[in-house]
């Protein structure tokens, strides 16, 4: 399995907008694309494994809960 996260053209293309925005409207700074790319790049090379796992962790958790309310409402015989 690959554990590099890969991400639409079009997502990315919205991302860096998004980037570029940020920094003009909270800093004050003009990014150009290839800043706001190279932001984005150790974002999702340095950040996203970590939100991703956690996000795994948390599904995993919500999942495992459901699974024991299963156990719970089984029917037994008597």
């Amino acid at each position: 399995m690959d554990n590099r996260i890969e991400i639409k053209d079009d997502r990315k293309e919205n991302m860096i907008k998004e980037i570029k925005r940020y920094f003009f409207q909270e800093r004050d700074e003009d990014l150009g694309d290839l800043a706001a790319t190279m932001v984005l790049d150790f974002f999702i090379k340095e950040l996203a494994p970590q939100i991703y796992n956690q996000g795994i962790e948390d599904a995993y958790s919500y999942i495992t809960d459901k699974i024991e309310d299963l156990h719970a409402i089984k029917i037994l015989k008597r």
